[in-house]
């Protein structure tokens, strides 16, 4: 058949009721739980399994649709953007305890900033696209941003404390508004003596948006990588943010055990990054670059678990 309008159809409409469930039910789940001070993991882990089958029903519509190529590339891309998004929780966590943001207000700056990440991935997505099909020798250029990113990743020690006074997105914000530090309510303004504040939700979800586009600056060149097929980036990348907030409060809780985590996304961006660089001289296939990254991810997982069951005993 392959009817690439009945598919973006059917792709809207998966996005339309995965947002009202993440933005109604999952948020009413959320709240009932608003007064413990650490996240519903079991709740967390029903609806990050929820995302992932909603992505697979679909990956089984693309087979059917589009064969098993596409069904390949689909997978690989989505697989990366979620392995890749993980790092970005670390980035979350620290923004919120750099900003004194309680866990029950989390929730509200997470569901904005969702939204905001699907808006801003689209045009970037079809850019980004449309850069390598008119000029092909960008994909170089992207390869070497990758390795750059990669090799950044590994000069740092440790984790970069998030100063907000210092960031760029809170200067800019309090050019056009003036922030209250105090919390007391899941609002982004309030007025305060006649005059309209920010509260640090707004600060969290200014910050949240800006580093997403940074994040999107890495992770999209990764997914071109695999497939320029806008159809095929867009609906990977798009299914990968869906369920990227019940990821965040999966992993709330255990992050600081992924000890492993950070190089094995570096391997990871490395890999792409000289699949990138050698494309015109060794054609990597998908399913195998798609065995790569989870090999990656999968071992970095297994050494985090094992050095955190001897840190235990």
């Amino acid at each position: 058949m392959n009817d690439v309008y009945l598919l973006w159809t059917i792709f809207s409409i998966f996005v339309g009721i995965s947002l009202a469930i993440d933005l109604g039910v999952f948020s009413k789940l959320l709240k009932k739980n608003a007064h413990k001070d650490v996240p519903p993991f079991k709740t967390a882990l029903r609806w990050t399994i929820v995302w992932i089958s909603l992505a697979g029903i679909f990956a089984g519509i693309i087979y059917v649709d589009m064969g098993h190529d596409k069904l390949a590339e689909f997978i690989t891309g989505y697989a990366l953007e979620k392995s890749l998004s993980v790092d970005n929780m670390f980035v979350f966590l620290l923004i919120f305890t750099s900003l004194k943001i309680p866990y029950k207000f989390q929730h509200r700056v997470l569901s904005m900033g969702i939204l905001g990440a699907i808006a801003m991935r689209v045009p970037l997505i079809i850019a980004g696209a449309h850069l390598l099909e008119e000029f092909h020798w960008m994909i170089y250029l992207f390869g070497a941003f990758l390795i750059f990113t990669a090799l950044r990743m590994l000069a740092q020690k440790g984790e970069k404390k998030i100063e907000v006074e210092k960031n760029f997105a809170v200067r800019l914000l309090k050019k056009i508004i003036p922030v209250e530090i105090n919390i007391d309510s899941p609002k982004f303004f309030l007025i305060k003596d006649g005059i309209k504040y920010a509260t640090p939700l707004l600060v969290a979800l200014v910050i949240i948006e800006f580093t997403d586009l940074l994040f999107a600056l890495d992770s999209i060149p990764a997914i071109l990588a695999i497939t320029t097929d806008p159809f095929i980036v867009i609906t990977s990348n798009i299914f990968a943010i869906l369920g990227l907030r019940s990821l965040y409060f999966l992993l709330a809780g255990v992050m600081e055990k992924f000890h492993y985590l950070k190089p094995g996304l570096i391997a990871i961006l490395l890999f792409i990054g000289i699949k990138m660089l050698v494309s015109e001289i060794i054609d990597i296939p998908t399913e195998m670059s798609l065995s790569v990254v989870m090999g990656i991810l999968g071992i970095a997982i297994l050494m985090s678990f094992v050095r955190t069951r001897r840190i235990t005993e």
